[in-house]
């Protein structure tokens, strides 16, 4: 409903043991003036680290009319934090926001619009946790609910008498299925750092026999980055008698028909059951040992590993009936049947953890690759992991921006968390991981929504809320007393119109501007009419911040920078009307749309001053106030 309100710099390259560079703009230290744990470039005087006093701000310097600003692995600033409970006021968190966290994940253990006949899940934990403070851990529903192993058939979708059923606990183990992927990787990110591997070396080079099938030329980067050419997936488990007759089969399993390697996107865990072979064949070791000794066992996270502990079982949480493959109901093994098969170790599956364990790792990660004294990666190490090698592709699309192992800005669960740098991954299970380093902050979901059937569907809707109510937390704030945001709607285009006092002779307009959405898929708009708001035309923009300047054709999409844009405009004669439109598509979003302080004038004076007596002529249809 409508509605009025009343009255480019030095170049810096970080190298990784062989042929890995990244290339990028100097931050300019004019940058520094986020305000604590807010991300709006509010102006404060403290100044600990080039990103601000929170790290929420990084833009490289675009020349004039340049492309919009971005942010590279060269500018994040990893810190030493280490993590402790505390409150979401400590790290200038908004309370309320961080206490809908509960609420959202508990609305899922029922049916919703989105899962009308069954729940998302039967359980789930999450966390939340900005410059080391962990602000939010909690657990809703249950870790056991339906039929479990030696159940009928007929009862592994009934649920289970309310005592025996298992409640979630914040210790809950959960199989984390693809997130598994990210073990591997650092694994084999080690080894590339003492030298044993070459990013960009054939596979074969170390698995003679993956050259078969037309991967002679695959390299480890490829593998990493899901551009090698191989298929996603082969039912391992149901077309092979024994484990090494399956591994065998991953390993020769050809390239996808008309598949080249490096040219195209295609999620494989076949690349990655490969990168776990390839791992023992360098080092001599299993890949459970190696996940233990150079990850789990340096940072302490005691809860994590392959095969877990039958004395284990009443803390893990269920998963799938899986009759066909004879397995019953899933507790306490991996889920995946590949990986099962495999002896419940394999590079794309098989690790259980908890939350607080994964808050090591993410914390580790935004440290740098360091925790507690203890180091598992060197800081180029990390940079390098963040770089979006799939920028490039024939076939580049969003779901493809991939660093090597990192999920690259996606906001379809990363949400407002989301930025070209900000990295996690997700599993099969119900399980995801956000890690923002601009802000310091990390989210964890883990949900055991396979329980008992994955056939009742994805639990990405959960994924959105909490990385959007932990976004959300994170103030965005006006430079005046109020401004005006554009509501954040599925499927929606609203606006915020500006009658003009009189028709413009010329002149220009000017107003402050802080934008982040969803690339390609969301956008702002400003408009100008020049027939009472009959008809609109795009407005040329010119964005400036600090020394940074950039212009647009008066349509802006995707990341912001975090920092609030002085905007000016060049007004046509006989503009009567200024219009901002924000639209989106049917899901995802970013931290937002947000207009201030608008100014209009010719040479014979105001035209609009949002501040002044025209703050009541805005039109508002989607739009409402925010306040400092």
């Amino acid at each position: 409903m409508a509605h009025r309100r009343s009255g480019a710099g030095r170049l810096r390259t970080i190298t990784l043991g062989l042929a890995v560079a990244v290339t990028t703009a100097a931050l300019p230290s004019h940058a520094a003036t986020a305000a604590p744990g807010t991300g709006d470039g509010t102006a404060h005087q403290e100044s600990v680290s080039p990103l601000g006093s929170a790290g929420t701000s990084a833009l490289a310097r675009p020349p004039v009319g340049s492309e919009p600003p971005t942010v590279t692995p060269s500018d994040i600033r990893f810190r030493h934090d280490t993590l402790r409970r505390g409150t979401a006021r400590e790290v200038g968190l908004s309370p309320g926001q961080v206490g809908r966290i509960p609420d959202d994940l508990a609305a899922y253990l029922e049916p919703t619009p989105d899962h009308p006949g069954h729940p998302t899940y039967a359980g789930a934990v999450a966390l939340a946790a900005k410059d080391g403070v962990i602000v939010q851990h909690t657990a809703v529903g249950t870790a056991v609910r339906y039929g479990a192993v030696g159940a009928p058939p007929e009862l592994a979708g009934v649920e289970l008498p309310a005592d025996q059923q298992i409640p979630m606990r914040q210790d809950t183990i959960f199989d984390l299925a693809s997130v598994s992927k990210l073990f591997t990787t650092i694994v084999v990110m080690q080894q590339i750092e003492r030298g044993r591997v070459s990013l960009d070396a054939p596979v074969a080079r170390y698995v003679p026999e993956f050259a078969a099938g037309g991967k002679a030329e695959v390299s480890v980067r490829m593998l990493l980055t899901h551009t090698s050419g191989l298929p996603a997936f082969a039912p391992l488990w149901s077309s092979y008698p024994t484990p090494a007759e399956r591994l065998a089969a991953a390993l020769a399993t050809p390239l996808a028909a008309g598949a080249t390697p490096g040219s195209r996107y295609v999620y494989s865990d076949l690349g990655l059951i490969a990168l776990g072979v390839l791992a023992e064949r360098v080092t001599g070791r299993p890949l459970a040992d190696l996940v233990r000794d150079g990850v789990t066992a340096p940072l302490r996270m005691t809860d994590t590993g392959y095969n877990p502990a039958p004395q284990l079982r009443s803390r893990i949480a269920a998963t799938e009936y899986q009759p066909y493959a004879g397995r019953g109901m899933v507790w306490g093994e991996v889920h995946d049947e590949n990986a099962w098969s495999l002896g419940g170790v394999a590079g794309h599956a098989g690790v259980f953890s908890t939350a607080a364990d994964l808050a090591v790792l993410c914390q580790s990660l935004l440290n740098g690759g360091e925790y507690r004294g203890r180091r598992i990666l060197r800081p180029e190490t990390v940079r390098a992991m963040l770089v979006n090698y799939n920028a490039g592709l024939e076939t580049a699309y969003p779901e493809s921006d991939r660093g090597l192992g990192f999920e690259l800005d996606k906001h379809w669960y990363m949400m407002g968390l989301s930025s070209p740098v900000t990295f996690g991954h997700t599993g099969f299970t119900g399980t995801s991981l956000v890690v923002d380093p601009l802000s310091h902050s990390f989210v964890i979901l883990l949900s055991n929504r396979v329980h008992p059937d994955r056939g009742w569907g994805s639990n990405n809707v959960a994924r959105r809320a909490v990385a959007r109510d932990f976004a959300e937390a994170m103030p965005v704030r006006p430079r005046t007393s109020e401004a005006w945001r554009a509501d954040p709607r599925d499927a929606a285009t609203v606006t915020l119109t500006a009658p003009l006092r009189r028709p413009a002779r010329g002149g220009t307009a000017n107003f402050l501007f802080w934008y982040d959405t969803e690339p390609r898929f969301d956008s702002v708009r400003v408009e100008v009419s020049t027939d009472g708001g009959a008809t609109w035309e795009p407005l040329r923009l010119v964005l400036s911040q600090g020394g940074r300047r950039w212009s647009s054709d008066g349509t802006v999409s995707g990341y912001g920078g975090r920092v609030w844009w002085q905007v000016s405009a060049e007004l046509p004669e006989r503009a009567t009307h200024l219009r901002w439109s924000s639209s989106t598509d049917v899901s995802s979003q970013g931290r937002g749309v947000y207009v201030d302080r608008i100014i209009a004038a010719d040479r014979d004076g105001l035209l609009l001053h949002s501040e002044g007596r025209d703050a009541g002529r805005l039109v508002a249809d989607g739009w409402s106030s925010a306040r400092s």
